[in-house]
């Protein structure tokens, strides 16, 4: 079964899609490349891949399906086992009585076919052709069946688990270390991190009660109860846990922190683990960090307009100090780590110190602090500042000592990039003058402050609707409603004569597909760039209520105006800023 490139043409021809001397451009090309001749014209963009690939499945009188709305049973899904699919690219998606609907992309991979067809003697193969969006879209489907094969690993293992005692510390030490060991407890651990990845969490937590141990994913900042497991499990979770992190296993009255990595053919993570004594036993907390995620573009992260131009003008400068701010949790690293992929040039030296490197950037030197053995971010600094450096990265500013460090390498000739603990900009002046900076170093050192939070988005299917009058009422208690207006009017999302009553805004619409009604984050962001007169405003001490008001009338939007300008936009809902806005 095989489309031959003249059938192809001939095709293509008569229904007017490419032209000749274009089709047999790309039949030298592929002959050249040893690559087919489909593939070649979807490349040079002379033709979609759906459109070819419904073409080929006429010509080859295979029928083709589109899956990307498709909600396959777990029952059907499990005849190909996950493997098999994701390596082949095949899916078994339908099944009426012996008849068994299965989608590919390679019509001529019919070893996979019959390999189908011995494991299940009893069943009719019909091949479906379909697009790789369309596969990916059923193989995320495996995860949502990891439940189910989760409860059967505890009812029918966690009955050979066994309950250590706590008497004997040298025989407890080796109980914990067998029981790390157990097939079971293994099992378990690989799932909950299997399920975790898969449903794009960002943290894991497991937090022992008295009878029972729950477990909780935070997905796109919100945490979501996962699994309950029993009581039993416990201990040898914990125990697994220490042993993959390198931690003390009989330690169970201070809290240690260590980290894993987790690595398969789809996917790449670094795991810090957290653990905590508390009264029903230890809390774990893991960080999951994914190394093979690229750095976001500041578009990307949700940067555009007059913010973004302010922000890529302060990084064209050789010195000074960038801050973001934000409580934690809101993006900040991935902001900075954005900042330094655009000044990652062979020209400069960039050199970080953080708590910990988060990501792996190729040409930059990341140094992680060390509490334990006095590399701290102010030690760190300081070592940094003899290693040559352009630009330098703070992972945060903390203390008093790492303040004044960074103050000083901005003030003699390098570009500071770090992060504060701020509700918004304009507090983070007073923040660095509690921590002993001396005003008037504050002013001539500090370019720009950006303070941000994540908001979740919106799915593609999403209810519209308009604000009445006891919605806008209580809105008018976040902001100012008529300088909202004047932003949209910039923003051509509302013409002079309308108001806010004309702007359509949206809600969630939850479906079988995105069940909250959002999926994944971005950010909303205040950008106060330091002017003549903020500085002189910060050299007389004034407060940050004085100095963001003047930002404002320097034209600076507030983190609530640019979340209105998103949710007029369809990108998040009013309640999705506010939530964010009001933590």
């Amino acid at each position: 079964m095989r489309v031959e490139p003249q059938q192809l043409k001939a095709f293509l021809l008569d229904a007017g899609l490419v032209s000749e001397k274009q089709f047999d451009d790309c039949f030298k090309k592929a002959e050249k490349t040893k690559q087919r001749v489909g593939d070649v014209l979807v490349s040079e963009g002379l033709i979609a891949q759906e459109t070819l690939l419904k073409l080929e499945a006429y010509i080859l009188g295979i029928p083709f399906v589109n899956l990307e709305k498709e909600i396959v049973s777990p029952e059907v899904l499990k005849i190909i086992p996950e493997p098999i699919a994701r390596s082949h690219n095949i899916i078994a998606f339908r099944k009426k009585g012996q008849d068994l609907e299965v989608a590919m992309l390679d019509p001529e991979d019919l070893r996979t076919v019959e390999f189908i067809k011995k494991k299940e003697p009893s069943l009719k193969i019909l091949p479906r052709l379909t697009t790789l969006e369309s596969i990916k879209t059923v193989l995320r489907q495996y995860a949502k069946t990891l439940e189910a094969e989760f409860g059967e690993i505890i009812k029918t293992e966690a009955k050979g688990i066994k309950q250590i005692k706590e008497e004997e510390i040298v025989e407890e030490k080796e109980e914990l270390r067998k029981a790390a060991e157990e097939l079971p407890i293994i099992k378990i651990v690989d799932t909950l991190l299997r399920h975790a990845i898969l449903q794009r969490a960002s943290d894991i937590h497991i937090e022992p009660l008295e009878k029972e141990v729950i477990v909780r994913y935070r997905i796109d900042g919100i945490l979501h109860d996962a699994m309950t497991l029993p009581k039993i499990v416990s201990s040898g979770i914990v125990a697994r846990l220490k042993v993959l992190s390198n931690l003390k296993l009989d330690e169970h009255r201070l809290p240690q922190d260590g980290r894993f990595k987790v690595e398969t053919e789809e996917y790449k993570y670094s795991i810090r683990v957290s653990i905590l004594p508390i009264f029903d036993g230890e809390k774990i907390v893991m960080r999951l960090l994914p190394e093979t995620a690229k750095a976001l573009t500041l578009e990307g992260l949700g940067l555009f307009g007059q913010a973004l131009e302010k922000i890529q003008d302060n990084l064209r400068k050789p010195v000074g100090l960038i801050l973001i701010t934000g409580p934690t949790g809101c993006g900040k690293t991935t902001s900075l780590y954005a900042m330094m992929e655009i000044l990652n040039t062979p020209e400069v030296n960039i050199s970080t110190v953080e708590d910990p490197v988060e990501y792996r950037m190729p040409r930059i030197s990341q140094t992680q602090v060390n509490p334990k053995i006095g590399l701290t971010f102010a030690s760190g600094l300081r070592s940094l500042l003899r290693q040559d450096p352009d630009i330098l990265m703070v992972g945060e500013i903390r203390d008093n000592e790492t303040t004044s460090l960074a103050i000083n390498a901005s003030l003699t000739g390098h570009l500071v990039l770090s992060t504060l603990h701020t509700n918004n900009a304009a507090g983070a002046i007073p923040r660095l003058i509690d921590m002993k900076a001396e005003p008037f170093l504050i002013s001539s050192t500090l370019n720009v402050i950006i303070a941000q939070r994540l908001v979740r988005r919106l799915c593609r299917e999403k209810e519209k609707y308009n604000l009445k009058d006891l919605e806008l009422k209580n809105l008018a208690k976040y902001c100012d409603l008529k300088r909202v207006e004047k932003i949209l009017e910039e923003e051509k999302i509302i013409k002079k004569s309308q108001t806010l009553r004309d702007v359509i805004f949206f809600k969630p619409k939850p479906t079988k597909e995105c069940l909250e009604g959002y999926s994944r984050r971005i950010g909303i962001y205040e950008v106060l760039s330091v002017t003549e007169s903020i500085k002189e405003m910060i050299v007389k001490q004034a407060t940050s209520d004085q100095i963001e008001n003047q930002a404002i009338k320097e034209g600076m939007r507030t983190m609530v105006e640019d979340g209105f300008v998103k949710a007029a936009q369809g990108l998040t809902s009013l309640e999705e800023v506010l939530r964010v806005i009001t933590e």
